[in-house]
């Protein structure tokens, strides 16, 4: 079987014995792969074997892997880590959005489906979730994954009647339709969760902001105050999507031991 070198972030991690794993990659050629790491974690005398000691979740670097999309898994031949993320793994909240980005990713793409501008982005925000960009990072990659894959929801128009919904008046969102509603509409939707008008605004800047080598340029500064209530509702609309409660989204949304 021919085999694949290609740039890649771990997504999933599962301890298959006391020396290897089974890895869910993201490609930037690839796409989402399943492999195989048989003896990960055995070491030489000289030091690290020929994965560097094993594989962490969100972990970049390059992979040799031997891949048959007939079979549940491939097998790992090489990793050489390029970047361990050392500075966002200093930060409880860090690590819990870029573990939150890495799911999203894995639950939105199909497997062996190359997308390499959703690897570029997912890069891009585990290297800004440590820049003091950490909520807006997070809150543009999931907008910018569920544009990509073909599921950013209806922000404009009543998902209901399809009248434009303005921002200053009583609004709320569907995860079920997938859209806004407007005040009119949404008492025929029991799965409705309320939705503040300066908070869609917000969204909607986002979404209508410049692109700069495939991302949102001149991101305004966000705080958890803002972000929450975004969050729940994206991720409420991700899982309806998926059929399934994201492992992640109670550390998303749980608040500081301070509050």
């Amino acid at each position: 079987m021919p085999l694949a070198s290609d740039r890649c972030i771990c997504l999933r991690r599962f301890e298959y014995s006391e020396t290897s794993q089974i890895l869910t990659l993201l490609g930037r050629g690839q796409g989402i792969v399943r492999v195989i790491a048989k003896g990960a974690h055995r070491t030489t005398k000289a030091g690290a074997g020929k994965f560097d000691g094993g594989v962490d979740l969100m972990d970049l670097g390059q992979a040799v892997m031997s891949i048959d999309p007939s079979r549940e898994l491939g097998t790992l031949t090489e990793w050489k880590l390029a970047d361990g993320h050392l500075d966002l793994r200093r930060s409880l909240r860090a690590i819990y959005l870029g573990l939150s980005a890495c799911e999203i990713v894995a639950t939105l793409i199909e497997e062996h489906d190359p997308h390499p501008e959703i690897f570029d982005l997912l890069a891009h925000c585990l290297d800004e979730l440590t820049a003091g960009r950490t909520e807006q990072a997070y809150l543009a990659l999931v907008i910018d994954l569920l544009d990509a894959a073909g599921y950013l929801p209806e922000l404009n128009h009543c998902i209901s009647c399809g009248k434009p919904v303005p921002d200053t008046q009583r609004m709320s969102f569907t995860p079920l339709r997938g859209g806004v509603l407007c005040g009119d509409c949404e008492s025929a939707f029991p799965d409705r969760m309320p939705l503040d008008g300066r908070l869609l605004r917000l969204i909607r800047g986002i979404v209508q902001l410049p692109r700069t080598a495939g991302r949102r340029s001149r991101l305004p500064q966000v705080t958890r105050h803002q972000t929450d209530p975004i969050n729940r509702i994206l991720i409420e609309h991700i899982e309806t999507i998926a059929g399934k409660r994201l492992r992640t989204s109670r550390y998303v949304l749980a608040r500081p031991p301070a509050e």
